[in-house]
């Protein structure tokens, strides 16, 4: 009896929870509502299967329980049960599978007039590259790879001179017309899912898969990669945002195309001494950091992320948190760089300074911090020298106070808050596995022995 008790409540906890429970799916933004009433359809199936089964269970015990004067009956067949559960089985998978059949027919029928857009995976980031005016996307290959070709661009293909190439997590496009999503990775197995528009389709290394949908909302809604990619596969985020026609055209506009990347002249060592006078006040003449100015060492540290960092202050990613004291300070400084030119030449000049090891002024627990630090090393590298391919800068030999402080400041939030901060957003994540300070330190005291 008590078993049949836990079965009946099983049931009626089950139904009470899928009535009145608050998750659900998220609103619909795109024509798929095919998959909606897809889900609909297996859910009653399965649903009605689950309680008849169970409610069975629970009639069989009471009925059948032990009784001293009772016999069982042995019947090897019943025909006439085997007949309607045969029937019953055979509607019930033909309901499952029939709405799903009509879908993939409909998916695999791209309309001619698709808008094509080749979102690209690697281990943790979203990239994207649109066809220019020729409407053709050009030629790609895996060997081509590099830090300045990050979409393997084949130099020698006219057809790919005008792409346009977004690498950035986020992408927009014009809503109300169909969008096909061409889909490659650079590494591992990943999957383009936006829960919204209710189509995803797994990245394989080696070939390119496609989904496509018409946007019917105009938002913006998250991209998860929903196939385990790595340690850091649930920090892998990106965004599409859906805008009127225009304003996608004006967006897009406004993106360098390959040939604008290949033209794009290197920072001038000379020209950014000058505007590095300010900065020197602070950082030091070499780019040694000051502590009592609360400003890090930045001589040593990648080009691509001290660009990187520049360009988030003059936007607005860093730099705004209320709590965020000397970020708020770094961000009108920032600001006196008045465009991409300054910025390379500013960098030039700090990559130019002679690179010495930061005094070492975080004690912590050596052993504890090198076990923490095992999950670091995965992006930042087993040296702390960094990896640009996986957006993860220098660490060792930088300054030790600054990493500890940034550390604290992506746990609490006060920094890679921003929406659009997806490589802080990460960061935050990661840095709300270390517990305390004493972990923070811990980590810190061993990268200063890398």
């Amino acid at each position: 009896m008590p078993l049949a008790v836990v079965l009946i409540l099983l049931v009626v906890g089950s139904l009470l929870f899928h009535l009145f429970s608050p998750w659900t799916f998220t609103p619909l933004a795109s024509n798929w509502g095919m998959v909606d009433f897809t889900v609909d359809i297996t859910l009653w199936v399965t649903g009605v299967i689950f309680v008849a089964v169970n409610l069975f269970m629970a009639v069989c015990v009471i009925k059948f329980r032990h009784k001293k004067e009772s016999r069982a009956k042995y019947e090897p067949e019943n025909k006439k049960l085997e007949s309607w559960l045969t029937l019953l089985t055979a509607v019930g998978v033909a309901a499952m599978l029939t709405p799903g059949l009509l879908v993939w027919a409909k998916f695999v029928n791209v309309p001619e007039d698709a808008h094509e857009v080749e979102a690209v995976g690697q281990q943790w980031h979203w990239s994207y590259r649109f066809p220019g005016a020729d409407g053709k996307l050009g030629e790609v290959r895996a060997e081509l790879i590099t830090m300045d070709n990050p979409f393997g661009m084949v130099n020698e293909d006219p057809n790919g001179r005008d792409d346009v190439l977004i690498f950035n997590p986020e992408v927009r496009i014009p809503v109300d017309r169909p969008v096909k999503f061409l889909l490659r990775s650079k590494d591992v197995l990943h999957d383009f899912a936006v829960a919204q528009f209710r189509v995803k389709m797994d990245l394989i290394p080696g070939m390119q898969t496609f989904l496509w949908l018409t946007p019917t909302k105009i938002g913006r809604f998250e991209v998860l990669c929903e196939e385990l990619c790595g340690i850091a596969h649930h920090t892998m985020r990106g965004a599409v945002n859906v805008t009127e026609q225009g304003e996608f055209e004006s967006w897009l506009a406004g993106q360098p195309t390959y040939a604008d990347t290949l033209n794009r002249q290197a920072g001038n060592a000379a020209a950014g001494a000058s505007r590095y006078v300010v900065c020197a006040s602070c950082h030091g003449q070499k780019g040694e950091g000051l502590v009592a100015l609360n400003a890090p060492k930045l001589s040593g540290q990648s080009e691509w992320y001290l660009r990187r960092q520049l360009e988030n202050y003059k936007a607005g990613l860093r730099g705004t948190h209320k709590d965020d004291l000397f970020g708020r300070t770094m961000a009108p400084m920032a600001n006196a760089l008045a465009d991409d030119a300054a910025i390379a030449d500013v960098v030039a000049h700090i990559r130019s300074l002679p690179d010495e090891p930061a005094p070492k002024t975080i004690d912590g627990d050596i052993e504890k911090g090198a076990r923490l630090y095992r999950v670091c090393a995965y992006c930042h590298g087993a040296d702390g020298m960094g990896v640009q391919a996986l957006n993860a800068p220098r660490a060792a030999g930088m300054t030790d106070w600054y990493l500890a402080r940034q550390l604290q400041n992506f746990r609490e939030g006060v920094r890679g808050s921003h929406v659009n901060d997806f490589y802080g957003m990460q960061m935050g994540f990661m840095g709300r596995t270390l517990q305390d300070d004493q972990a923070i330190n811990d980590l810190v005291a061993y990268i200063n022995t890398l």
